[in-house]
């Protein structure tokens, strides 16, 4: 809970990556509020004040997955928006003659969203969330410490540049 509020004012891309995260760590505790009182707020939380916040969150998360059916896999609607909120300002930033570094970064990225897209098959979702989609699987190769070739590599250092750019565009947005 303090992380991901941490993340969300810090870097947007982050918190959505490490919500993503908490989605599947949820199934993993079969989306019972008692092992995540167990294994993730009690180990964290000290005071009595807090564990109660924390385990309001993590029960309100829990409660939206069951009534949203993303139980077993898929997104919550609030981070499903937050995908769309980042879509609809990439989309400005592209169009906006001011922004040609973020534009410039965008074209270098291209070709590894097209490519992505061509692998998985599926050219419904927007290229931003191919581009999550990517580099969340990045990061459960990772944590499992599998092989990662030189041209995923490239490719995700590319859509972290995006996206890291994307996430200080979307900072300077919400600060006004």
């Amino acid at each position: 809970m303090l992380i991901a509020r941490q993340k969300k004012q810090e870097n947007i891309a982050e918190y959505l990556l490490y919500m993503w995260q908490l989605e599947d760590i949820l199934r993993s505790y079969e989306l019972d509020i008692d092992k995540v009182q167990q294994s993730l707020i009690d180990p964290v939380y000290h005071t009595e004040e807090e564990k109660k916040e924390a385990r309001d969150w993590y029960e309100g998360l829990i409660m939206m997955m069951k009534s949203e059916g993303v139980q077993k896999e898929g997104h919550l609607q609030i981070n499903k928006n937050l995908v769309i909120d980042l879509t609809d300002l990439h989309l400005r930033l592209l169009k906006d003659p001011k922004e040609s570094a973020y534009i410039g970064v965008y074209y270098n990225t291209l070709p590894h969203i097209v490519a992505l897209r061509a692998k998985s098959g599926n050219n419904d979702v927007s290229e931003l969330e191919t581009c999550f989609t990517a580099l969340y699987g990045y990061l459960l190769l990772k944590l499992q410490k599998r092989e990662i070739s030189g041209e995923t590599q490239a490719a995700i250092a590319q859509i972290t540049g995006l996206l890291r750019l994307l996430s200080q565009k979307y900072k300077a947005v919400e600060e006004g």
